[in-house]
């Protein structure tokens, strides 16, 4: 069974919730971030990139830098900034991209359904990454990004949301990436007890995106139990902010390719090689979108080609089906030479959300081909993390992103 529990949110005010809130700390770099802050001072992020705070001559893992996050904090939690719930609630975060609504429910989900794999991964972690947001919640003694978290859908759940959202929003505003934040509140007892009850009724729920979050809020929670033996688990460090939505609510970008030569082949002898195991048609000058699942996109030498993989390289397999792994398994490595992409400098790759024109641009500067997927579904993702496996790296691209400051997540005064 699953627990997903109400809690008293710090939130911003209605009034300066657009100016607050802010993208995940990982999206920029440490230039990116001061720009961000300087354009808007009071924006979350001066606290999730506290290093913002400082000139270059200080680290961005300095112990001062954590410091200054729980400091910058606290201040906005006193001067008014930020407004604790008075009891615990749910809320309802929507977020309208192009036209597209995307609802989810936040709420805190369990360091122990974590560590039995009821919350279930699909990706590896970096010790690095999560030692930094450890070392963040313990400052601030808060979590303060929520974890995007995924579940097949409920009925119950999904008439209660939809009841709360025809009634008064507690925030609406748009970002400046044109992205469509609203939010409501779910403050009736028997709703709260409702949705808890239903949850309690499933046996997965799954990381979608911010594994490296989810792991330190759990380590930092083991921490927090550590240091209070006498724990009963009630206590707020044994939950994480989440917000949880319902997998047909959930759309996957594609997550791009891009390579920096044909190691050392002729144009005439990689078609050669790539025709082995994928059928290639050609396409022109018109930028092509694969439509199915096992074709590809390349661009090479200023034409489009679309790829097909040949039956014999398919598989039912939860990972070695995957379009990435196909793609990995039977042309990056073996023709090009990538054996691995985590750590190849001559691969990197694109998020769906900057589209084809950038595939293009990068041939066109710092590349010699492209490759354009076809998104991995939100079932696959579900099989791959079912089966207790991990999805070859850059599987997944999701958007919109949640936004961090909207709802902190206390776990210690």
């Amino acid at each position: 069974m699953a627990t997903i529990r109400s809690f008293k949110a710090f939130r911003p005010r209605p009034d300066i919730c657009d100016r607050v809130a802010a993208l995940p700390y990982d999206v920029y770099n440490r230039k990116e971030a001061c720009e961000e802050v300087r354009r808007e001072p009071m924006s979350f992020l001066k606290v999730d990139r506290a290093e913002t705070s400082f000139d270059d001559s200080v680290d961005t893992y300095a112990p001062e830098v954590y410091k200054k996050a729980g400091d910058l904090l606290r201040e906005m939690m006193e001067d008014g900034t930020y407004i604790e719930e008075e009891k615990p609630v749910y809320y309802i975060y929507e977020l309208i991209m192009d036209g597209r609504h995307q609802t989810g429910l936040v709420a805190c989900a369990s360091i122990d359904d974590y560590m039995n794999n009821v919350i279930k991964k699909h990706e590896n972690t970096r010790e690095d990454k999560e030692q930094d947001r450890i070392r963040h919640v313990e400052a601030c003694g808060a979590q303060t990004g929520p974890i995007f978290l995924a579940y097949r859908s409920i009925d119950i759940v999904n008439q209660i949301i939809d009841r709360v959202k025809s009634g008064e929003k507690l925030y609406g505003f748009t970002s400046p990436d044109g992205i469509t934040h609203n939010v409501w509140i779910i403050n009736d007892a028997n709703d709260i007890r409702t949705i808890q009850d239903a949850f309690a009724g499933i046996n997965e729920i799954y990381i979608a995106d911010g594994h490296h979050r989810s792991a330190s809020a759990v380590k930092a929670g083991l921490h927090m139990r550590e240091k209070h033996p006498d724990y009963t688990g009630e206590e707020e460090f044994n939950y994480f902010l989440s917000v949880i939505f319902p997998d047909e609510e959930l759309q996957i970008l594609d997550y791009n390719r891009v390579v920096k030569d044909l190691n050392g082949m002729d144009v005439d002898a990689f078609l050669a090689a790539i025709e082995e195991h994928f059928m290639i048609e050609k396409k022109g000058r018109i930028p092509y979108r694969p439509e199915k699942k096992g074709a590809f996109g390349m661009f090479l030498e200023d034409e489009w080609y679309c790829l097909t993989a040949k039956k014999e390289i398919r598989s039912e397999d939860a990972v070695e089906g995957l379009d990435v792994s196909l793609l990995q398994n039977h042309l990056l490595n073996p023709v090009l030479g990538i054996e691995d992409p985590k750590t190849d400098k001559r691969i990197d790759f694109v998020g769906g959300i900057r589209g084809l024109a950038e595939l293009e641009r990068r041939v066109h500067t710092d590349m010699k081909v492209a490759f354009s997927m076809y998104p991995t579904s939100i079932g696959e993702l579900f099989a791959v993390a079912d089966a207790g496996r991990l999805m070859p790296p850059k599987s997944t691209w999701f958007e919109p992103k949640l936004r961090s400051g909207l709802f902190l997540h206390e776990i210690e005064r």
